[in-house]
């Protein structure tokens, strides 16, 4: 189906692939197609000339001297599946040229960087980026949620990053449930699971938490001494989050079935390993999420305001709000920080 612009789930689709094709062609008429990395950010595709090995310099590959010559070309991102009821396709039509610097292309390298974390150790803005601005889209296929079953686990581990904006796009049930079920299996202090689970679909109680919370947060900057545009440029950026994601689940502490000892030491570290197991719960959900073609955020603002938040929701006292989880299907492409290397981290190797 030609279309003129894409619908949430296909824009989630597109930008959840790994890898397109690109097809070119010489002023002579011949074709040429090759897979390549991408970005689709702002209606606007770019493509990395990469350091991978190569028998030219970059600006000197067929794709360039193509694009040069005759700027019309076609990308491809698509799906095989054995279930052909998963296969699907954008194809996206044309005019590319080269971006050497500005703005655009400096987040253009972030995007990248964020997208594919092997581009982080590569000097990649030494080269010029594609780009193509789509003037159609043919779009095939009747399921387009992204797709990452072909990924091992140290991958979804490895790809997983934390996103802040999604698409107004429902989640549907199944998933919401499979990604609950995968906290319920997080490692616990004598398998007691001293964790429950608040579950916000409802966008209008998430307006009724996001203003709330927003409130205890004022107080907190302003007495921080930030400057009032600064304190409300914040509230509407963290509200936003919130009330934007078609998902979130916040973790509580549960204490109640906790070992019980006379000493205030070990009955520190019972509450202790409850909170690290809480984590391990947090942590099941987010790779889940991203597993089941979903994306998600951790956001630490119930810490500040557990009463705001018992209060809002209606919850028993037992119950200790500690970290909020947004998920959705992806709006904007995060920059994503490096991580140390393992040779940072191991103080002690015996």
């Amino acid at each position: 189906m030609r279309k003129s612009e894409l619908s949430p789930q296909e824009l989630a689709f597109l930008q959840s692939r790994r890898v397109a094709r690109l097809a070119t062609v010489s002023e002579n008429c011949a074709p040429s197609n090759i897979p390549v990395c991408f970005v689709y950010k702002d209606n606007r595709v770019y493509i990395p000339l990469d350091e991978k090995p190569k028998s030219v310099a970059p600006t000197y590959l067929r794709r360039v001297r193509n694009i040069v010559k005759n700027p019309l070309v076609s990308l491809v991102v698509d799906r095989y599946s054995e279930d052909w009821d998963c296969l699907a396709y954008i194809q996206i039509q044309g005019k590319a040229s080269l971006l050497h610097e500005g703005s655009d292309y400096d987040e253009a390298i972030a995007y990248l960087r964020a997208k594919y974390s092997q581009y982080l150790d590569m000097n990649i803005q030494a080269n010029p980026l594609i780009v193509i601005e789509p003037e159609y889209f043919n779009v095939w296929g009747r399921n387009f949620a992204p797709d990452r079953s072909d990924r091992d686990l140290m991958t979804i581990i490895r790809e997983r990053r934390s996103v802040r904006w999604f698409l107004p796009e429902p989640i549907p049930g199944e998933l919401v449930g499979k990604i609950l079920e995968a906290g319920r299996w997080a490692p616990s202090p004598h398998g007691v699971q001293p964790w429950r689970f608040v579950v916000l679909t409802s966008e209008s109680r998430r307006q009724e938490l996001a203003e709330a919370m927003a409130e205890t947060w004022r107080y907190q900057l302003e007495m921080d001494g930030q400057e009032a545009s600064v304190v409300e440029q914040r509230l509407a950026k963290s509200k936003a989050r919130l009330i934007s994601a078609p998902l979130v689940v916040i973790l509580c502490l549960y204490l109640q079935d906790l070992d019980r000892y006379p000493d205030p030491d070990r009955q520190q570290a019972e509450e202790i390993m409850a909170i690290q197991s809480l984590g391990a719960a947090a942590q099941n959900m987010l790779l889940a999420a991203y597993a089941l073609g979903l994306e998600g955020g951790w956001m630490c603002a119930p810490l500040f305001c557990p009463d705001t938040v018992r209060d809002v929701l209606h919850l028993d006292a037992s119950l200790i709000p500690h970290a909020m989880l947004t998920f959705g299907f992806m709006a904007r492409e995060p920059v994503r920080k490096p991580h140390k290397p393992v040779e940072d981290l191991v103080v002690l190797y015996d």
